[in-house]
């Protein structure tokens, strides 16, 4: 990328000038009119050079503009045969510094032109950052045993764009699934299910019955004591009329969550269970007593001597808590996929400290994790614009029922609904609470997904007008503003990739949409059944940016709307 080329001459230049490996950016501008890239450099260099930033900055183009005597014909970006100095000097037309410090940059013209043109190719907007790289991806793992509310929706569609994103960077993802198939709320569906002779293979009986017996296990000390019981001899698989009830009433949890997950464009490469990992997790934490001890009859890790707190791994009756499976889910892991790099877990944000006490325990536990990364991702809850909804309460809104009703908003079109929710998912940060207008979300006007996705539509429309039209060269020109927005793709997918954070893609294709159909507006493509081949450039290299946009996100990209 040019931006890498530009970091690699100010790099030099700031040696030159005695401030070796400052920590520098190089970014897009906030404003077009400052150019197409502008660096902090010289603000940072003149804290360890103990100069006027604006100096330092006057002395840093100096370095880089005197080096452009020995500027070279423009070769392709990335070419064997230039340094990187070599090829920033050929990207770069004008050097200029603003503002109390800052650097601006100005590609030439025609280094924009070759980029446009380089934005028609399928693979568009990768990289190789990741490269090698082995990464596990867990994400949705909901709570089998009840109906999947639009809180559970925020999970997948996060963790789903976001391995996208890292394939985009080089990287080998493999998707996996942690459902709960065990433990005490699924204990309190087996006793909805035996004690109101509720259907377990129907998904709304199912949920009609976690409700009953969530209630009941709150209010009613008998009934808590018999799904405790329940809890226990699922564990131990001493009750086979209870077995039974739990095996169906998860057959049609999975059944339904398969369902959910096609329609949302998941496929996992392997599901793990929380009844797989059980008895792997109980196992170690029995055998690391330096690690855990006991506590009121519970074993329990005390992490306020490593500044976190005490949680409980094995309960007083000895079944393993969520910490213990988790131990047992990593080890399992480890087994599958000896050779991960990364395994990143994404979950509700209101479980960041409990990961903090997971990992620290695992790295004393497992050895062999050594210089692998875990890695928390955090997603924050969906409300409708009607309020919070609760599964423990019953009156949730399902997954499925929130994109029914979105289809039938959307004439029928299941890939725009989908398409609605999960722009509104991804557009904010991660960890952002998300206020979900069914409304606003299908608006073709503005900040949605409908909206990006109708510019693709109308990108291709144009192409397929323009097929039929005869080419010709038209006069040169300087690049757009859309051409100059262009050209940052691959840079706004890297950043995506290396934070985790799939809303920079969002903004960036939402303003790319805008700016499109504004030039939309204003142009005029075909006159007297001839096109100019550099519109059909710039309008393939918006269709192919926003389609892979959408794709790194897992937003349909339909071809009509």
């Amino acid at each position: 990328m040019v931006r890498d080329n530009i970091e690699a001459a100010i790099e030099e230049a700031l040696a030159a000038l005695g401030a070796p490996q400052v920590p520098f950016v190089v970014e897009r501008p906030a404003e077009m009119e400052h150019g197409d890239y502008a660096t902090n450099a010289a603000l940072v260099a003149a804290k360890i050079l103990k100069k006027n930033p604006r100096d330092v900055a006057e002395q840093l183009k100096e370095k880089l503009v005197s080096q452009q005597k020995e500027k070279v014909d423009f070769a392709p970006l990335g070419s064997s045969q230039r340094s990187q100095n070599q090829l920033f000097l050929s990207a770069v037309e004008k050097i200029e510094v603003a503002g109390v410090g800052f650097i601006n940059f100005t590609l030439a013209g025609a280094v924009v032109k070759k980029i446009v043109h380089e934005a028609h190719e399928a693979g568009w907007g990768s990289g190789n950052s990741k490269s090698g790289k082995l990464v596990l991806m867990e994400y949705t793992s909901p709570n089998l045993f009840k109906p999947l509310h639009i809180g559970n929706l925020v999970g997948n569609i996060l963790g789903e764009s976001i391995a996208r994103l890292l394939e985009a960077s080089g990287a080998t993802v493999k998707r996996l699934n942690y459902p709960s198939d065990i433990g005490l709320s699924v204990a309190k569906g087996v006793w909805g299910l035996w004690k109101n002779n509720l259907n377990p293979s129907d998904i709304a009986e199912l949920g009609k019955a976690y409700v009953l017996g969530n209630a009941a296990y709150d209010n009613d000390a008998e009934a808590k004591k018999e799904i405790e019981d329940i809890n226990k001899a699922l564990y131990e698989n001493s009750n086979p009329a209870w077995a039974e009830l739990r095996r169906v009433g998860i057959e049609t949890s999975r059944a339904h969550l398969d369902d959910l997950c096609k329609k949302l464009g998941t496929t996992f490469d392997k599901e793990f269970f929380e009844s797989q990992a059980a008895p792997v997790g109980t196992e170690l934490v029995l055998a690391h007593p330096e690690v855990f001890e006991k506590s009121d009859g519970a074993t329990v890790y005390k992490g306020e001597k490593d500044g976190l707190h005490t949680r409980v791994f094995l309960s007083s009756k000895g079944l393993p808590t969520y910490e213990a499976k988790d131990l047992g889910l990593l080890k399992l892991k480890l087994e599958a996929y000896p050779n991960f790099d990364m395994s990143i877990t994404d979950t509700g944000v209101e479980q960041q400290e409990y990961f903090k006490i997971l990992y620290t325990v695992a790295r004393r536990i497992f050895p062999e994790v050594g210089g692998k990364e875990l890695v928390h991702t955090m997603h924050g809850t969906l409300k409708l614009t009607t309020g919070k909804m609760s599964s423990r309460l019953g009156n949730i809104i399902t997954g499925e029922s929130l994109i029914a009703d979105l289809t039938e908003e959307a004439r029928g079109r299941q890939d725009v609904a989908i398409g609605a929710i999960k722009y509104a998912v991804l557009r904010s940060g991660s960890d952002k609470n998300i206020i979900f207008d069914p409304e606003k979300s299908l608006s073709l006007e503005g900040d949605s997904g409908p909206y990006v996705q109708y510019a693709l539509v109308r990108a291709r429309a144009v192409l397929r007008k323009a097929s039929e039209a005869e080419e010709v060269d038209a006069e040169s020109a300087e690049p757009s503003p859309l051409e100059r927005l262009l050209i940052h793709f691959p840079e706004v997918v890297e950043r995506a990739a290396s934070e985790l954070e799939p809303h920079y893609v969002v903004t960036y294709i939402t303003e790319l949409a805008s700016d499109f159909n504004s030039w939309y507006a204003s142009e005029r493509f075909i006159v007297d059944g001839k096109v100019a081949k550099r519109t059909v450039a710039v309008v393939k290299a918006v269709e192919n940016t926003l389609a892979q946009g959408l794709k790194v996100l897992g937003i349909p990209a339909p071809e009509e709307m």
